[in-house]
């Protein structure tokens, strides 16, 4: 994949280490545990939909491939993906 395509992950990325360190500071404050739990489902739902954009990314590269090997490893990325 070039380059280019891997920005919106970045940028999702470091916006979830972000939300994690704010989330470190409600910690810190010994804020409500339920608003640090809602917190923490979000960057996890944010983490998760990033996996599931690369997985699609890399499942659509290797179809585009089509040769045997591109297939095993598609499928090995899948099976550790799911596991």
């Amino acid at each position: 994949m070039p380059s280019n395509v891997f920005l919106p992950y970045i940028i999702r990325l470091s916006e979830s280490g972000a939300h994690l360190e704010s989330i470190k500071g409600m910690i810190e404050r010994n804020e409500d545990p339920y608003s640090i739990l809602v917190q923490l489902t979000a960057v996890k739902s944010a983490i998760n939909s990033t996996e599931k954009e690369i997985l699609k990314n890399y499942i659509d590269q290797c179809v585009d491939a089509g040769d045997e090997e591109s297939i095993a490893e598609m499928k090995k990325a899948i099976s550790s993906f799911i596991k």
